[in-house]
């Protein structure tokens, strides 16, 4: 198989879909600070970047999980590329709503799966996989086999490694936050010093965040 993580680093960087700034940190929704910021959903206006992702996500289905039956993107920012996936291994997609819906069927999965089928389902980002995991659930709720779960980029922290070993779920990226920083130190534009405020980051987060913030 194609080893994609740093190629799909780089295009991430280069679109700005993922930026880095160690001694300016960014501030989340959640009001945490952080060195990195990641706006995956960028990826889907640049048709040369989505097909790299595609045919990535598309690899790894056939090597980490050939059973796979149908295809799953989770709402929203998974959805495009679960399509895209889909297609290239020509099997059938639905997609995991947050919640389900507040009228009609009250679905949460739309499409069509059976107990028979064994679904991945792709994200665009993990950081905890909190929000993957709950498609993990609906999916399981709906008798339905999970194969596993794909993203484009992983955060690596370790709250995911605890979090999908207590949902008994495999996970698997295409590209990481050490080849992303990899890269970054290849090309010159990373120093020791902030190399290693990343790590110090990745590590605790919560920790960093608060010695990090005014």
């Amino acid at each position: 198989m194609t080893d994609y993580k740093k190629e799909v680093a780089q295009a991430l960087l280069d679109i700005q879909a993922v930026k880095l700034q160690p001694n300016d940190p960014f501030t989340w929704a959640s009001g945490l600070k952080s060195p990195i910021y990641t706006d995956n959903r960028k990826t889907i206006s640049f048709p040369k970047v989505r097909r790299l992702i595609a045919n990535g996500l598309a690899e790894l289905v056939k090597e980490q999980y050939p059973q796979a039956t149908a295809i799953g993107g989770v709402a929203t920012a998974g959805i495009p590329h679960a399509a895209w996936v889909a297609e290239v291994l020509d099997l059938p997609m639905v997609y995991v709503r947050s919640k389900p819906k507040d009228h009609g069927a009250g679905k949460q999965i739309e499409g069509e799966i059976t107990a028979n089928d064994s679904v991945v389902l792709i994200d665009d980002l993990i950081s905890t996989g909190g929000s993957v995991l709950g498609a993990v659930d609906a999916v399981r709720r709906e008798g339905s086999q999970v194969a596993g779960v794909l993203s484009i980029f992983s955060y690596e922290l370790p709250a995911a490694d605890t979090n999908f070993a207590a949902a008994d779920t495999q996970f698997s990226p295409l590209t990481t936050y050490s080849a992303l920083l990899d890269v970054q130190k290849t090309a010159g534009v990373l120093s020791e010093e902030d190399l290693n405020v990343l790590q110090e980051w990745r590590l605790d987060p919560k920790t960093w965040s608060a010695q990090h913030s005014n």
